[in-house]
């Protein structure tokens, strides 16, 4: 089976000071957490689509499901954890006791900010975690990347045409992703900066999958302002 998970567990500190996080936010004539789910909810190839979120927000996330499709039973919303990968945890531990964990089961996992992702994205990563076990999406690095160990020098720069810019949705079969992380250390888990750095660390391949420029994450008030623009481009 597979799962479409929606990562909404921030609390949008770096948007200033927001009375609600920013998934939460209005852009055109609704909240940026409902633009993403549709994405999800279009697609038949989802048993289910997994919405976390702060445990305060669940009963509000709720009812905009309900408000704003018909088939609200095709969504469910839980809480999330303590940290990116402890909310992904979460979602494989709602699987594993609502259905069956097997070597087949297939999660991709996306941020709640990030309302642009295409049907075509999503369609490459499902067949892209089937066939290789895991993928992420990226865009390459138009810029050189510049590296700076001490915060003050440079200390290396890169080959730019090897650099990807990574986004989102991630995706994995998710029996194998819950042993690789249950194997980590405490430490090693601390550092995580997303879940395909859990495959990485454990030797394991990840599959590129191409994004677009324009699958942008809402983080700062600027990105909103692009996201009213991209909105009423479409």
């Amino acid at each position: 089976m597979i799962f479409g998970v929606i990562l909404a567990g921030g609390t949008g500190s770096r948007m200033g000071n927001m009375e609600k996080p920013k998934q939460f936010l209005t852009v055109g004539n609704k909240p940026v957490i409902i633009y993403t789910i549709e994405k999800f909810y279009a697609n038949s190839r989802f048993e289910k689509v997994i919405v976390l979120c702060p445990n305060q927000w669940i009963n509000h996330t709720q009812n905009l499901v309900k408000k704003n499709f018909k088939n609200p039973d095709k969504i469910v919303v839980i809480e999330g954890g303590s940290t990116r990968n402890e909310t992904i945890m979460n979602s494989i531990r709602y699987i594993e006791k609502e259905y069956t964990l097997d070597e087949d089961t297939i999660i991709v996992t996306h941020d709640a900010v990030r309302p642009f992702v295409t049907h075509r994205i999503i369609e490459e990563n499902i067949d892209s975690a089937i066939k290789y076990g895991a993928c992420d999406t990226v865009i390459p690095a138009s810029d050189t990347i510049v590296e700076g160990k001490d915060h003050c020098f440079i200390s290396n720069i890169p080959d730019r045409s090897i650099m990807y810019q990574g986004q989102t949705p991630q995706s994995f079969r998710a029996k194998r992703v819950k042993e690789l992380y249950e194997s980590l250390t405490e430490e090693q888990k601390s550092t995580l900066p997303d879940a395909c750095k859990i495959c990485v660390l454990k030797g394991e391949q990840v599959h590129l999958v191409e994004g677009e420029v324009f699958n942008i994450k809402i983080t700062y008030p600027y990105d909103l302002r692009v996201a009213e623009t991209l909105i009423k481009g479409e």
